[in-house]
């Protein structure tokens, strides 16, 4: 799910981005319990860095199989996927399984516009 973030340019000198370009931080996370999620996130926001958006990898939640053997794993994982909304983040994406990783902007973007 995306919602609309006001793009407030950051000053020239916070980062090696150009003046008046916005940076936006995406993490990434695996749809099984992990601590490293929640002092990830913690690290940032003792920052001052809100991250743009959560993207879950490699989760079968998102497939829409009706395997009975992965149905005790996809609910699992529907739960991580609800506590990262909940507790990390106001957008949230997922990305299944996929036999080529998405490398690049092109590829991003692709994945952005889809959702």
């Amino acid at each position: 799910m995306t919602r609309h973030l006001d793009e407030t340019p950051r000053p020239h000198g916070d980062s090696d981005a150009p003046a008046g370009s916005t940076i936006r931080v995406l993490l990434v996370t695996l749809p099984k319990r992990r601590r490293s999620r929640s002092r990830s996130a913690e690290d940032l926001r003792r920052a001052r860095i809100e991250p743009y958006g959560w993207v879950v990898n490699k989760s079968m939640a998102i497939t829409g199989t009706r395997d009975p053997l992965l149905r005790a794993r996809i609910k699992g994982e529907a739960a991580q996927i609800e506590r990262v909304k909940r507790d990390f983040a106001s957008r949230v994406n997922g990305l299944d399984f996929r036999s080529v990783a998405p490398v690049g902007l092109t590829e991003l973007r692709k994945i952005a516009d889809s959702a």
